[in-house]
């Protein structure tokens, strides 16, 4: 709910689902100060929509009796791409810890014309995936993705409290630089204060956030998702790769992703640079790929390529029966 218009109508929304809320409470569930609220209100109003404003320190806000929004009106194709949009983030996982998928489509469904909404419902029942439903329970709070959305577009500083995989916490100053997601999880990079270099972070393992008032410049065409892939590849594992792949850059992206390897041209062809945990599936992936190639480094590793060809070749002699 990033767009102005957006957390208008979120406020709307808020003012129907509840009898009364505070300013306060506006302002926390939007992601937005107490002025705002105040300007949204006058928003709604300007519209025709009858907000009532309770004035004094516990002062809030109320619709006015009788007041229901109309229908939604939307048309097939409309209504077709909001429902397969909200399946297809529920599949990847594309969103936060609130379970809000169920609740949108119910609310979709009940303001469609019956013959279309049995129609979607079919759509919804038998559509299949080839692609892997996200297993990860790791998603961020809403709160938390909607400052970090609204800190980068307004170029300014958060304060957060970070988690690491060891469980250690710290508080750390921020220059979120774009919010990336990728595999099943949200990521935000930017500029560290506490390390002083680019790093970055998953949303699931923050805390507390606060935008601040500090402002900063974001670097001329920085690439939020190509930094997030280049960093989740440099993850310390036992193992650093270097391989020689001989084909040239645009196949090699073609197969492997930019998660598991950074890939550079080089004299007779891409060199691939890795870290891994376990060499066995680096031989394989390399097996994989369909072209001749060398290992630069580890050693360890030409001993795993050549048990995989092993285990290869034992399987290829085999017969039924």
């Amino acid at each position: 709910m990033s767009h102005p218009a957006a957390r208008v109508l979120g406020m709307l929304e808020l003012l129907q689902s509840h009898h009364r809320l505070t300013g306060a409470e506006l302002a926390r569930r939007l992601g937005v100060d107490g002025r705002t609220v105040r300007r949204y209100a006058t928003t709604l109003a300007e519209l025709g929509i009858p907000v009532t404003a309770e004035r004094g320190r516990d002062g809030g806000y109320r619709l006015g009796p009788g007041y229901k929004l109309p229908p939604l009106m939307l048309t097939d194709d409309e209504a077709v791409a909001v429902l397969l949009g909200l399946v297809a983030a529920e599949r990847l996982g594309l969103g936060t810890e609130e379970p809000a998928t169920a609740t949108a489509l119910a609310k979709i469904r009940r303001v469609l014309p019956p013959p279309l909404a049995d129609r979607l419902a079919a759509v919804q029942e038998h559509l299949g995936f080839t692609l892997r439903r996200s297993t990860s329970q790791a998603r961020p709070a809403t709160g938390t993705l909607l400052t970090f959305g609204a800190a980068t577009r307004q170029r300014r500083r958060v304060r957060l409290e970070h988690r690491s995989f060891s469980g250690a916490a710290t508080r750390r100053e921020l220059d979120p630089y774009g919010l990336v997601f990728h595999a099943g999880r949200w990521y935000v990079t930017g500029h560290d204060h506490l390390r002083g270099e680019m790093r970055t972070f998953r949303l699931d393992r923050i805390g507390a956030v606060e935008q601040g008032e500090e402002t900063f410049t974001a670097p001329d065409g920085f690439d939020a998702v190509a930094q997030v892939t280049r960093s989740l590849a440099r993850v310390p594992y036992a193992h650093d790769v270097e391989v020689l792949l001989e084909t040239d850059l645009v196949a090699a992206r073609r197969r492997v992703p930019p998660s598991v390897a950074e890939l550079t041209t080089t004299a007779g062809g891409v060199l691939l640079r890795a870290r891994a945990e376990n060499l066995d599936g680096m031989a394989q992936l390399l097996s994989g790929l369909g072209w001749p190639f060398t290992v630069l480094r580890p050693d360890a590793l030409r001993d795993e390529v050549a048990e995989h060809a092993r285990r290869l070749t034992g399987w290829a002699a085999r017969v039924s029966g």
